[in-house]
């Protein structure tokens, strides 16, 4: 695994390959932002920004959301995918806000991940997007990427959070998970665009050796018809 050095020397080649790295999705307050991030699980962000206008406009706070009809609520989120699960876990991590936070939106881990449909990749965007507090979040993007450029030596989220967040100041944690993400969405994809890639002289996967292409069976020659006219014919049994 790289040293906190060289981990810190690839952020900081990816961030100016990236620059201005931040999440995609679209929002004015950190409520607005934990809705956005639990309706974007197995959606795209492009896919969240076209129906939250739509959700805010009409629920723009946790009281509003927490006494929305369900089915309403499933109508307007119909489009990003598993819209029953999200539309129940929007009302009630609003009704949570409500009960246990007077409708806001706690600022610690602790309490974020005890809401419904809240785990820590959502609480982390929360914190470090909305709230000030240093979050770094993990996704599919971050754990692909980590793991090629030899960042991180495990696929199990948290424990990819506990190692980069080691090698890194909680300052540059954001910043970091934005630019990793941004760097797995365009160029370190499952089949990755290494001559565009800014740390690819730092990266294990492009120095791993090339597997041997596996070996093809030796074709038997085709039968021309001269051949054919000279085989011995089949005897028949009687």
């Amino acid at each position: 695994m790289k040293t906190a050095e060289d981990v810190r020397a690839i952020i900081d080649v990816l961030a100016r390959q990236h620059p201005g790295a931040d999440t995609e999705l679209r929002y004015a307050t950190p409520f607005e932002l934990l809705v956005a991030t639990i309706l974007s699980a197995q959606s795209t962000d492009a896919g969240v920004n076209r129906v939250t206008p739509a959700l805010f406009a009409a629920y723009p706070d946790a009281g509003a959301l927490a006494t929305a009809p369900l089915e309403e609520v499933e109508r307007l989120v119909h489009a990003t995918g598993f819209y029953r699960q999200k539309a129940r876990a929007l009302v009630g991590m609003s009704a949570a806000l409500v009960e246990r936070h007077g409708g806001e939106v706690p600022r610690t881990m602790e309490a974020l991940v005890r809401l419904p449909g809240v785990g820590r990749k959502t609480a982390n965007v929360v914190l470090g997007h909305a709230l000030g507090v240093p979050g770094f979040p993990v996704d599919r993007h971050v754990l692909r990427v980590s793991a090629r450029l030899g960042m991180a030596t495990s696929d199990d989220p948290e424990r990819v959070e506990q190692q980069l967040t080691g090698a890194l100041p909680p300052a540059l944690w954001t910043l970091a998970s934005d630019t990793l993400i941004l760097h797995g969405r365009r160029i370190c994809k499952s089949e990755p665009l290494c001559r565009q890639c800014a740390a690819a002289a730092m990266c294990d996967y492009r120095r791993r050796p090339a597997r041997p292409a596996p070996a093809r069976a030796a074709r038997k020659p085709a039968r021309t018809k001269a051949s054919r006219a000279k085989a011995p014919a089949t005897r028949r049994r009687s």
